[in-house]
């Protein structure tokens, strides 16, 4: 199976998880996923310092800046087999 078709099967299964993961993973998980599909974050960081998800989410998307998408998905396929069991 080749990398794409595994990374779209990791994100179906990622919505059927045993039990949800943690605040810290779903981060992880939305980071990975962002850049796999759309490369590297654009666009200003919110500005409601008061937004504290989407600001979360801003940051771990921008840590991810220069990472190649191939690699995003291959560690976002290789995190939900890890939450699988």
């Amino acid at each position: 199976m080749e990398l794409k078709e595994q990374f779209e099967k990791a994100v179906t299964e990622s919505k059927q998880l045993p039990e949800k993961p943690s605040n810290e993973t779903l981060l992880e998980l939305y980071s990975l996923y962002k850049q796999s599909t759309e490369g590297d974050v654009s666009g200003e960081a919110p500005s409601n310092p008061f937004d504290f998800v989407n600001k979360a989410k801003y940051e771990a998307w921008s840590s991810l800046k220069g990472r190649s998408s191939e690699d995003a998905m291959q560690q976002y396929v290789a995190l939900v087999n890890k939450l699988k069991g």
